[in-house]
């Protein structure tokens, strides 16, 4: 009965048997393998950890993922952008009103926000984009107030336990983030932001730091970094192009459907990167990605493709077309670059 089954078993042949009917008469597809380990890691955690705080944490968390896939999957086809901010914003504040006019303006071009579900900058997201085009991402805290009325009583609110699941949802949910001034909890957002973006543990994303018109939050958070970060060689001048600082949410807006202008995802198929656009690949466009980002290039070269049999068979937007290329997954900054060059050149 084991024959076939993942390397990664529990150690007991019996439990593996039945680990593997239990799997089959889940029906769960091409899925089955996933499903068998997941099992698996359940019954040793439990089998080789005697704490049940530990056990605890691990079944809420998967509990809180669980859910939370769940209500997103409805609107997988809808860009979401995430609102960052203070939750002690008052409503009089030219933050808060920015903050409304950023969640309205995004909603006309059809996307959603994804907020914290609380006061302050979050209330003014939702206030501004309505809640049928809000999702709520709650973390249960016993001094904060509840979620913001707007949408406290909408099906798209969720509210977790761990700071860590609220976090890998908004990353894993979100094409977009807006980040307005906000305390410890903004600057832990924004930075545990840039650092996944820098590193490629979550996809290519446009980040806007906006304020209020003649607010200078972001200026000076941005004059920290460059004496402090840049100026020692801490990070790289390319990971300051992460980020666009503006006064503006017009600015901020054309930050983000620019973005998906013609870029649309990317997937990892072997050693290759495969980038999926809108618009057809020029020749031109080819040989000016392989003279201004050789750099990035570990061998070959950019290459105008058709869809991959991995993308086929699981039917990954198959329609779209594609560059590849074999990056060297070490500068994410200057995918971003290379990224921005793919839009710029459906203007010309």
């Amino acid at each position: 009965m084991t024959a076939g089954l993942p390397r990664y078993r529990s150690g007991d042949r019996k439990l593996d048997t039945a680990i593997a009917e239990l799997a089959d008469a889940a029906d769960v597809g091409v899925h089955r393998d996933i499903l068998f380990e997941m099992i698996v890691s359940a019954l040793r955690l439990t089998r080789e950890n005697d704490d049940r705080g530990d056990i605890k944490l691990i079944n809420a968390a998967l509990k809180e993922l669980r859910y939370s896939m769940g209500v997103f999957a409805p609107y997988k086809d809808t860009r979401k952008l995430s609102i960052f901010g203070s939750a002690r914003t008052p409503t009089d504040h030219p933050n808060y009103q920015a903050a409304v006019q950023l969640g309205s303006a995004i909603a006309e071009r059809g996307w959603m926000v994804i907020t914290g579900a609380g006061p302050g900058i979050m209330a003014a997201g939702v206030e501004g984009a309505g809640s049928e085009d809000s999702f709520g991402v709650g973390i249960s805290l016993p001094f904060e107030e509840k979620a913001a009325a707007t949408i406290a009583e909408d099906p798209k609110l969720m509210n977790f336990k761990y700071f860590f699941t609220r976090k890998l949802t908004f990353m894993k949910e979100s094409h977009g983030y807006a980040l307005l001034p906000g305390g410890f909890g903004t600057m832990d957002e924004s930075f545990e932001l840039l650092t996944l973006l820098q590193t490629g543990k979550t996809v290519p994303a446009p980040v806007v730091l906006l304020d209020a018109p003649g607010g200078d939050y972001w200026h000076s958070w941005y004059e920290f970094v460059t004496k402090q970060l840049l100026t020692d060689g801490l990070i790289s001048a390319e990971d300051l192009t992460l980020v666009k600082l503006t006064d503006s949410v017009d600015e901020a807006v054309d930050e983000m459907c620019t973005f998906f202008r013609n870029y649309h995802s990317i997937r990892f198929v072997g050693r290759r990167l495969v980038i999926r656009l809108t618009h057809a690949p020029t020749p031109e466009l080819i040989e000016s990605l392989n003279t201004n980002f050789a750099d990035i290039v570990v061998a070959g070269a950019f290459e105008a493709i058709d869809a991959t049999s991995s993308e086929e068979r699981d039917d990954d937007f198959v329609h779209l077309h594609r560059i590849a290329f074999e990056f060297n997954r070490r500068h994410f900054a200057r995918l971003r670059q290379l990224i921005d060059a793919l839009n710029a050149a459906t203007l010309e």
